[in-house]
């Protein structure tokens, strides 16, 4: 066996579509959002999610400090708020213009398609990624009426496939 190229691994591994999120959390100075791919269900006995944080995402920081984050799943149509969410941007910008809500401590996106809300179990460290369980404590999904979903596909997630938001 010879040794695997990270580019390669990269490329190799955009084949798998994944569903775009953005992971949210209420810290001292305001909301702070991160978009995320690397998120899965882990367990329904208990209840736990999986989140795989960036290890210089300033929203990690903000979810070790207090414990809780959010997932919001994002629709088709919301590639823009991926982009600025992925941004490096300041929190305060991210959010600006961008109607959310407060449940439980946990800011929620509006229009995504459904959202979740963790206390964060534990922290893992996997390379250049930290691994976060969370305990889910609340779960809701957005609405889906047929009119929206066929006219702007937003009864749809939006997928990152092959290095594109599609």
């Amino acid at each position: 066996m010879r040794p695997v190229d990270p580019g390669h691994f990269r490329s190799v591994m955009g084949n798998f579509a994944t569903g775009v999120t953005v992971v949210t959390a209420a810290g001292p100075q305001g909301p702070v959002g991160m978009t995320a791919n690397a998120v899965a269900s882990l367990s329904l006995e208990p209840l736990l999610l999986l989140v795989a944080f960036d290890n210089t995402a300033r929203t990690l920081q903000v979810v070790r400090a207090t414990g809780r984050f959010g997932v919001n799943v994002l629709a088709a149509g919301q590639a823009d708020l991926a982009r600025l969410f992925a941004s490096k941007a300041p929190e305060d910008a991210k959010f600006a213009g961008v109607p959310h809500q407060v449940h439980d401590g946990i800011p929620v996106i509006d229009g995504t398609l459904a959202w979740v809300g963790c206390r964060l179990e534990r922290l893992v460290p996997g390379g250049d990624h930290t691994i976060g369980i969370g305990a889910v404590e609340s779960a809701e999904a957005g609405e889906r009426s047929g009119d929206e979903r066929s006219a702007r596909g937003r009864g749809f997630p939006l997928v990152w496939f092959r290095g594109e938001y599609r």
